[in-house]
């Protein structure tokens, strides 16, 4: 089976928070932070701080190494047929489910996969990651949906105690990158029926079967994770606990609670990142932060619901014209944009496509570039004189159906000092080049806790800075924001056509599932997806914007001793790391990068 290998990966929760001055190597990293999880129940969330913080005490079938190799975890081994339908997967004997205390409750056996897998498949536990399982498994849409209701028909079975077998609808090569996911987690089945809906509301309702078992959650005050000393790869968990402190204010007071020995690591913001490197001492603490595969893009939305005063109905008609969205499309200056969070070398973190470069590749050939996505890939978006002509074709279609100038909600989450500044220089930027008689940008700021809930999943805003990282090995995971399910920019709502008079968004769905369905021809399917990216950029209803990670900052983690994977929940664990007697700095960071490289070359290889 074919690797689909990448090059770079950034560890969030470094990526996040800092540590502690070098004057001890005390296996603790402590952090703070600012936006509360929402749930721990790893199988229903997909939220990257909800199921990036399960990933450090739930274990899967497979793991990545830190030169983003498959390796086993909970299975030993596996077989795959020679049609690629059935995988089957030989489960790790003598590893338990232990509680919140520590104390052992059942041995983890391959049914604890087929009992996850069928409440992640029913409906009224409302996964949002259950769209994953159900276009893979066999029979699992139409479990999902009701048409049978025989779970025996499902393609996940327990044959026996240890070995479990997963049936496909048709060959996925990517499908062993998807086992990472936490939809394919575990978990005990008769815990879940005890705990019902109330299944990862505290850490007392949750088992543990990882590297670290969470022995105190209290609400927007402090997790700690406690190192499982019972694990079964314990030899290779060298942090003997994760303390999570909540703090509203923790992006801005990062930087003096580091300095005060009280954190383990911090991004260093780009409003200090100078006086840091002006400072010789502070400079010899400072290193480049990994960049990732997170894709960063604005969103424009065709189902506004945010307050009326607002005029979510103007814009409802203004999104619906091309030449309006364009405008926005060739108007977003994007490096100017990017200066608030990386100030020295902002265009290294410009991302042109929603997929981005160096994802995957056939034969040698970049996703990206095929087709016409490479105009879109190659060329910078932001275009002053582009951006007044389609102002100008906007003003004279929608003369007499919109007010102008047409109210822009753009919200902003507050627990991001960045963010908040970026959004500031949008407004500025947009409304001076395409002038205030014509948009009224309206930045709305929003907490951290609950920001997605009450922001974009909620429709309530009009532009709106959103991102999304891979799943699994494969372009198709990056269609999924822009799907009938998704919610992000709500598509389905689109009331417009093409020159054929077909809705646009039926025109893209179709070029979606067409890619979807090639299965054997790889170049074929990457090229179909490609078109399908093509035509939403082509459209305007995003605007590519950057590439997550990057920045700059202190630590006492090696980020090279991280679980490395573009996809997936294994580049979230701090299995295998140490905390470092000091901060790695940029000249070290670059060694360990140069031979890191070279090792992972090496290991492809093999």
């Amino acid at each position: 089976m074919k690797r689909y290998l990448v090059l770079a990966l950034a560890f969030v929760m470094a990526a996040s928070f800092a540590v502690v001055s070098a004057q001890s190597a005390e296996q603790v990293y402590r952090t703070v932070y600012s936006g509360e999880v929402t749930t721990l129940n790893y199988l229903v969330t997909s939220s990257t701080n909800e199921f990036g913080f399960a990933a450090n005490f739930i274990d899967g079938l497979i793991e990545y190494d830190s030169l983003g190799m498959i390796k086993p975890s909970l299975a030993t081994s596996w077989t795959v047929s020679d049609d690629g339908l059935v995988y089957t997967f030989k489960i790790r004997e003598g590893v338990y489910w232990y509680d919140y205390r520590g104390n052992p409750v059942a041995e983890v056996v391959a049914q604890d996969w087929v009992d996850a897998m069928k409440y992640v498949l029913t409906p009224e536990n409302a996964s949002a990651t259950a769209n994953i399982a159900y276009n893979v498994i066999k029979n699992a849409r139409a479990y999902y949906n009701g048409e049978i209701t025989d779970f025996d028909q499902v393609g996940v079975k327990a044959l026996d105690k240890y070995t479990l077998q997963y049936t496909l609808e048709r060959p996925v090569p990517y499908f062993l990158s998807m086992l990472d996911y936490s939809v394919f987690f575990p978990a005990n089945g008769e815990f879940l029926a005890q705990h019902g809906s109330r299944f990862g509301t505290d850490n007392t309702r949750l088992l543990y079967n990882g590297a670290y078992i969470l022995t105190t959650f209290e609400h927007q005050n402090r997790r700690v994770l406690v190192k499982n000393q019972n694990y079964w790869d314990r030899d290779n968990v060298h942090i003997e606990q994760l303390i999570f402190t909540y703090n509203a204010d923790a992006a801005t007071i990062g930087p003096t609670l580091y300095m005060d020995g009280l954190i383990s690591a911090v991004a260093i913001p780009s409003t200090l990142i100078d006086e840091w490197m002006a400072d010789p001492r502070l400079r010899d603490m400072v290193r480049p932060n990994r960049p990732s595969f997170y894709s960063y893009f604005y969103c424009l939305n065709f189902d506004p619901r945010f307050d009326s005063a607002y005029d979510p109905d103007n814009w409802r008609i203004a999104v619906n014209n091309l030449n309006f969205r364009k405008s926005l499309f060739h108007g977003l200056n994007r490096l100017a944009a990017m200066v608030t969070s990386e100030p020295f070398f902002p265009e290294n973190r410009l991302n042109n496509t929603i997929t981005p470069a160096g994802f995957v590749d056939v034969n040698g050939v970049d996703y990206t570039q095929p087709g016409e996505l490479a105009k879109f890939a190659n060329t910078e978006s932001f275009n002053p004189q582009l951006a007044l002509e389609y102002k100008e074709k906007a003003m004279a279609e929608l003369a007499g159906q919109v007010t102008f100038p047409v109210k822009v909600v753009m919200p902003y989450n507050t627990g991001s000092s960045e963010w908040e500044q970026r959004v500031q220089v949008v407004e500025q930027q947009m409304e001076r080049l395409l002038g205030t008689d014509y948009i009224d940008i309206i930045p709305l700021p929003h907490p951290p806790t609950g920001f997605l809930d009450g922001t974009r999943r909620a429709g309530n805003y009009a532009f709106l800075e959103c991102n999304w990282g891979p799943d699994y090995a494969d372009p198709e995971t990056f269609t999924d924001p822009f799907s009938r399910t998704g919610t992000y920019i709500f598509p389905h709502n689109t009331t417009e056509v093409d020159e054929n008079g077909r809705n646009k968004f039926e025109v893209y769905e179709e070029m979606v599932n067409a890619a979807k369905a090639e299965l054997v021809d790889m170049q074929k399917r990457y090229e179909l997806f490609a078109a399908a990216e093509a035509y939403l950029i082509e459209n305007a209803w995003v605007v590519p914007y950057g590439l997550g990670g990057g920045g700059y900052v202190s630590s006492l983690l090696n980020p090279f001793e991280s679980p490395y994977a573009p996809f997936g929940v294994s580049s979230q664990r701090f299995k295998g790391q140490r905390i470092l007697d000091k901060p790695m700095n940029s000249e070290e960071y670059y060694e360990a990068l140069a031979e890191w490289e070279a090792a992972r070359r090496a290991a492809a290889e093999q």
